[in-house]
């Protein structure tokens, strides 16, 4: 080892979630490290070119989310362009884009989230990768980095895990859950004389916000004749979908998905629709935009169909991007594992869902939201002396009314 160094809080992960769990843990008085593999903060949001903060209302008119997940939304908009609907609150069953949401520029939003760590005083670590875990008497007590310094210990009394693969649960031995991705790209293009669709999705003209890549339900801008360039067929598309993935997996997903961008490049100039100049790849995402990697199999797996369900437990409202109404109580429970391992928490794409219910808490909302809990749970348990799963619920929840919660569906107003 060539370091060895001692905090509160440790939070593995530099995206959306990690970033919130930093400020709260911070904002509560700890000593606050957030370790990041990248040289940029916000993850899929901004690395990943996902550039979309989908709503934080149910559609009519119903804030659901608050804290920290509204913060980072305002700030998202900050020093660049994108706009939050006027309307929003008198929208009835509104599509997402008329909800409390907005675009935002991937770079502008990096910006913003290197300020409020700052002020916040929370030390970063980018260009840091986690190696490995050390647990004792069952709790997780350092994890193994390396970077340019070379291979060294962050000890912390808690940690919080929001590299959204899991990575520090995983090398703990902690056991976690997977899903299915899809084959998808998105990028920033230029496209000369190109405007958005919409209004509220404008970032500036001669500029596509999004590609999508090859859908295995076909739903894709990449057409079969794409696809048997690059040796698929939407069936072995589907078939080779990536799972539990490995390193030479995450190359692969890689390197084929901008195999998929370059044909199509290269079908759009033979049939003269553009050239090299008029239309071109400005900006490739730099992180994989595998969506599911792993989760943490948590005290409790929030399932499908469970949105609208009260649990008393729970630690906040999320509203569900694809279907206006359908808002979600999450339990604490979805945050710390099920085998009973200490020191540590899941947010983000970390926290326990499976399936469908995983597809609406994987977004930027939800991660904020979640990790926020996480660093603020990770304060309590340090103050009360117990490991997560010992925390009071009734503590916690307190804790997040006084930051402005809602915590059940009735605090909005619904059933």
């Amino acid at each position: 080892m060539n370091f060895n160094v001692q905090y509160d809080v440790a939070v593995i992960g530099g995206g959306v979630a990690g970033v919130a769990a930093a400020l709260q843990a911070a904002r509560s008085g700890k000593k606050t490290v957030l370790v990041e593999k990248t040289l940029l903060l916000g993850g899929l949001a901004t690395s990943g070119l996902i550039y979309i903060y989908l709503p934080i209302c149910d559609g009519n008119g119903r804030q659901v989310t608050f804290g920290i997940s509204e913060e980072l939304l305002k700030a998202s908009i900050l020093y660049g362009p994108g706009e939050i609907p006027g309307n929003w609150r008198k929208e009835k069953d509104a599509a997402e884009r008329k909800r409390y949401r907005c675009v935002f520029s991937p770079a502008s939003f990096m910006l913003a989230l290197d300020e409020v760590l700052r002020e916040a005083g929370v030390d970063v670590w980018l260009d840091t990768l986690v190696c490995d875990a050390e647990v004792e008497n069952g709790c997780v007590t350092a994890a193994v980095v390396e970077n340019e310094s070379g291979r060294g210990k962050i000890s912390a009394r808690q940690f919080v895990d929001a590299s959204g693969s899991c990575i520090l649960a995983r090398r703990a031995g902690i056991p976690c859950l997977d899903e299915r991705n899809m084959y998808s790209l998105w990028t920033l293009e230029y496209r000369k004389g190109a405007q958005a669709a919409e209004e509220a999705d404008r970032l500036g003209e001669n500029v596509v916000v999004h590609f999508d890549g090859a859908w295995a339900n076909g739903e894709s801008a990449i057409s079969e004749e794409i696809l048997a360039k690059c040796g698929f067929t939407r069936a072995s598309l589907k078939a080779k979908e990536v799972r539990a993935p490995s390193g030479k997996d995450i190359s692969q997903y890689v390197l084929t998905t901008r195999q998929f961008l370059l044909e199509y490049y290269k079908k759009l100039y033979a049939e003269g629709k553009f050239d090299r100049r008029s239309c071109y790849a400005l900006k490739l995402p730099v992180v994989p935009q595998l969506r599911k990697i792993y989760c943490i199999q948590g005290e409790y797996v929030l399932k499908d169909q469970e949105h609208a369900t009260h649990f008393d437990d729970s630690i906040g409202l999320l509203a569900d991007w694809r279907k206006p109404g359908f808002v979600w109580e999450i339990p604490y429970r979805t945050l710390y594992p099920a085998n009973g391992t200490g020191g540590l928490l899941a947010a983000g794409r970390c926290t326990a869902a499976s399936r469908g219910a995983r597809g609406g808490t994987r977004v930027i909302p939800s991660a904020a939201m979640t990790g926020q809990v996480a660093g603020l749970a990770a304060a309590l348990a340090i103050d009360l002396g117990k490991e997560p799963g010992e925390l009071p619920v009734s503590v916690l929840q307190q804790k997040l009314r006084e930051l402005g919660f809602a915590i059940h569906l009735p605090d909005v107003g619904l059933f």
